[in-house]
């Protein structure tokens, strides 16, 4: 993989992975648009998320069986019809069914890191799947800064339209440029559905990485899902603009996932994931202090979404390698099991974040991410001192543990035959 190809396909996970969330920095201004709530209007977030993860679960197994670049270039097709629909709708509800559709055909980087976890070596696994995911985090970030900006200028319908245009312009790219591979599986599609459940119940790793990603992505889509709500409520009184500008302000965030994948490839997996979930419970704390006015609670508020956001990017490069180590041979179908499990639990958070915010304000919401934080953390500490625990001792036939050999004998068979034998008498 040269240079170049990495750029095309990082720049087109930011695409991909734009389009699901620019829709979190617009609510405010659907809401107004429509004549609906603001609890009303989150709702095409969380649509276009369980339409990801749908796409995930349906279209991303087609990778192991399918070229990757016919079906990247029908995908980004779709998507963008979706946001055409998406940005002429007429009320609430097409919106929903747009966003919808939206998030089932924009699952280009799910299809991409499988792809480029084929065309490296293991060495360099980590850092590629890091780079890749600065392009996905990119995109994540800037897309609420485009959504906020152009949609506070030319009203909500602008960042669809604009979306759309990108989308097929970058299709069209995609069948110019994109290296021609061959499917390693020509399994039927119905097989290939159920492959990720079975290698769910298979794979022990794959279970584990889907837990601590699941928690995780779900406080993270909890807070970025309110944080519109907080910042245009009566605590802070801005627009939405400040949601754009926020997540502009995380875009560092896209400098240190490399970073992150080099200390995977280092340090492994689990020391990563380590500080990761430590550092969402930290996260959870800063973000606690920013629910009140002034300048003091926005610095709290920087602060706890910037350290969110690179641990949930730096966990998700440590859970990715893991996973991608398990089968080569299957690595769209494990990613598919991965990332459904994933975004299953980012389309809870937001559901669970707006339900939290209602009662108990922004202070349920970082209680929530602490709960989720702490789920997965417990879980990771008895994985590592189940991995620290020496093997039990063999039982004998009536269960009691064997007793330790004791003379030549516990030094192997081959010193207990060259022992001295014991002396005669006389």
């Amino acid at each position: 993989m040269d240079r170049r190809t990495l750029l095309l396909l990082s720049l087109t996970c930011a695409v991909g992975v734009g389009n699901v969330y620019f829709p979190q920095a617009i609510g405010p201004l659907v809401a107004a648009g429509l004549g609906a709530s603001p609890e009303s209007a989150a709702t095409i977030v969380t649509a276009t998320q369980i339409g990801y993860t749908v796409g995930i679960f349906l279209l991303v197994p087609l990778g192991d069986r399918i070229p990757y670049r016919p079906l990247l270039v029908t995908l980004f097709g779709l998507t963008g019809a979706g946001l055409l629909a998406a940005g002429c709708a007429p009320a609430l509800p097409p919106l929903i069914a747009a966003s919808a559709l939206i998030g089932v055909t924009t699952v280009a980087a799910q299809l991409i890191a499988p792809l480029a976890a084929g065309l490296v070596g293991e060495e360099r696994r980590g850092a590629v799947l890091g780079t890749l995911l600065s392009g996905s985090l990119a995109g994540m970030l800037l897309a609420r800064t485009f959504g906020g900006t152009l949609g506070e200028r030319l009203g909500w319908r602008a960042p669809y339209l604009v979306a759309a245009a990108v989308v097929l312009l970058l299709a069209v790219v995609l069948a110019r440029t994109l290296p021609a591979t061959t499917p390693p599986a020509r399994r039927p599609y119905r097989t290939l559905l159920a492959e990720p459940l079975r290698l769910l119940r298979a794979e022990p790793e794959l279970r584990r990485s889907c837990l601590y990603q699941a928690t995780v992505f779900a406080g993270f889509s909890a807070v970025w899902t309110c944080v519109a709500l907080l910042l245009t409520g009566p605590a802070h009184g801005l627009d939405v603009r400040a949601v754009g500008l926020l997540a502009l302000v995380n875009a560092v965030t896209v400098l240190c996932t490399p970073y992150a994948g080099r200390q995977v490839d280092r340090r492994g997996a689990d020391a990563v994931n380590l500080v990761c979930l430590l550092a969402v419970l930290g996260s959870a704390a800063l973000l606690a202090a920013g629910s009140g006015g002034g300048a003091a609670s926005l610095t709290a508020l920087v602060a706890g979404t910037l350290l969110l956001d690179v641990a949930m990017q730096s966990g998700m490069i440590a859970n990715q390698a893991r996973v991608f180590a398990l089968r080569p041979d299957a690595r769209a179908r494990l990613n598919t099991a991965y990332m459904t499990c994933a975004y299953l639990g980012g389309s809870a958070g937001s559901w669970l974040g707006v339900r939290a915010y209602g009662p108990a304000g922004w202070g349920g919401v970082c209680a929530l991410v602490a709960a989720l934080a702490g789920i997965a953390l417990a879980r990771h500490l008895v994985a590592i001192r189940h991995r620290k625990a020496p093997p039990a001792a063999p039982a004998t036939s009536d269960g009691r543990p064997a007793r330790a050999p004791v003379g030549p004998a516990a030094a192997g068979p081959v010193a207990a035959r060259s022992g001295t034998p014991p002396r005669r008498k006389g």
